[in-house]
């Protein structure tokens, strides 16, 4: 990881506890060591791309004024700036979701659990996971039935506050890959 000494003071504010590890959706970071081991994966092997992507994730939260949640769940295109890649957010976070745990919601319960994901009282089921600490995502299914199963992600509508549209675009991305590797790869 090549997180310099600042960005690593700063996530260790962000996160809130002496601890010296920053987990993110299964990753876990070594602040000390700054070496990342994937736990669904049980190696510290990560693809570039996802390495990449992390790294960057990281940087720019670690840049962040810790703020309080707002409690109001918005979609990503009330995001700053959210609109202009609402289209390309869907197809690669939500729809995802949507077609791997169409016709059985509470898979997604089961996969939550492995990013101690919470249930939540939406939809025909709904989980609420953070990303990263004070960065909830709350992804809703809604079950297959007389029309396409269908998904949702809401965020905090402090996200911004942490990172840009851009990052919680790949954040969302990140998550919806996470969550559809593990049932794709028998994880349970």
């Amino acid at each position: 990881m090549t997180l310099d000494e600042n960005e690593i003071a700063r996530l260790r504010c962000l996160i809130g506890s002496r601890s010296n590890c920053l987990e993110l959706l299964g990753y876990v970071v070594d602040l000390d060591s700054r070496e990342v081991h994937d736990s669904l994966r049980g190696s510290a092997e990560i693809a570039d791309r996802e390495f990449e992507a992390f790294q960057i994730l990281l940087s720019h939260y670690s840049k962040a004024e810790r703020v309080r949640r707002g409690g109001r769940l918005v979609k990503f295109a009330d995001l700053s700036g959210g609109h202009a890649y609402e289209d390309a957010f869907l197809r690669r976070a939500v729809q995802p979701i949507a077609e791997t745990f169409g016709n059985l919601p509470e898979k997604l319960l089961e996969r939550a659990e492995a990013f101690s994901g919470v249930f939540r009282n939406y939809g025909d089921c709904a989980v609420e996971i953070s990303a990263l600490p004070n960065i909830p995502l709350v992804i809703i299914m809604w079950r297959a039935d007389e029309f396409p199963a269908s998904a949702t992600i809401l965020f905090d509508e402090s996200a911004n506050c942490y990172l840009p549209t851009e990052d919680l675009a790949v954040l969302g991305e990140l998550t919806a890959a996470r969550l559809v590797m593990g049932l794709k790869n028998g994880l349970r």
